[in-house]
This record gives structure tokens, C-alpha cells and sequence, in this order.
């Protein structure tokens, strides 16, 4: 399973980004998928995840900015950034738990690279 991360860059704040995240591979289901991000010298925080069926938590400090979504169809998810903020910088990385077959319901997580995020003031 691979996980390709996509959409950061550098914006200013008060602006918006979309991040994607592409799963491709051999699995049979898609769980959760989750974004995290890693700002310089602090450690990799959870900012929002969606389950499978479609409920959603956010870390405080994104709720009413972020919205986080997927396309089961596409195995994508996405993480829709609004209202950016200097704070908000920092690497952001995918995940997903995926269910491989259907003989077993034991659940694998992986990664994706991480895409920057850079907000300038």
C-alpha cells in the first residue's frame, strides 16, 4: 500500500490549501485515514481523521478551519485548510489503517510522505 501526499506549498495567512492523499496498492478496504503535522522542533500531532464511516475529529486548534473528507471511489482523502494561520506551518503527513483481504479484519496502518505547509505572516 502507498500513500501519496500531495497539494502543500507556501501561502499566506488567512489563506487556503487543499492536501490530498492518493492510496494505492493491493487492499481490500479502507478504514480511517488521518492527517498529522510536525512543526520544527515539536512532535508529529494529530490534526483530524475520518473514519470509516465518514465521522470526524479535528484537534481543537483546526475545528471550524479544516475539513477533512475522502472520495472512497478515488482512495483519496482530503484535507481542505481554510483561514491559515503561522502556527498552522509545518509538515503534514497521511495516514490510513486498511483491512489487506477479506479473510481477516485485522487492520495495517501506513504512511504517506510528508508535503509542507508553510504560512507566512
Amino acid at each position: 500500500v502507498q500513500l501519496q501526499a500531495s497539494g502543500g506549498g507556501l501561502v499566506q495567512a488567512g489563506g487556503s490549501l487543499r492536501l490530498s492523499c492518493a492510496a494505492s496498492g493491493s487492499f481490500f478496504s479502507i478504514m480511517a485515514m488521518g492527517w498529522y503535522r510536525q512543526a520544527p522542533g515539536k512532535q508529529r500531532e494529530l490534526v483530524a481523521r475520518i473514519d470509516s464511516g465518514g465521522n470526524t475529529t479535528y484537534v481543537d486548534s483546526v475545528k471550524g478551519r479544516f475539513t477533512i473528507s475522502r472520495d472512497n471511489a478515488k482512495n483519496t482523502g482530503y484535507l481542505q485548510m481554510n483561514s491559515l494561520k503561522p502556527e498552522d506551518t509545518g509538515v503534514y503527513y497521511c495516514n490510513t489503517d486498511v483491512i489487506l483481504t477479506g479473510r481477516s479484519l485485522n487492520e495495517y496502518r501506513y504512511w504517506g510522505q510528508g508535503t509542507q505547509v508553510t504560512v507566512s505572516s
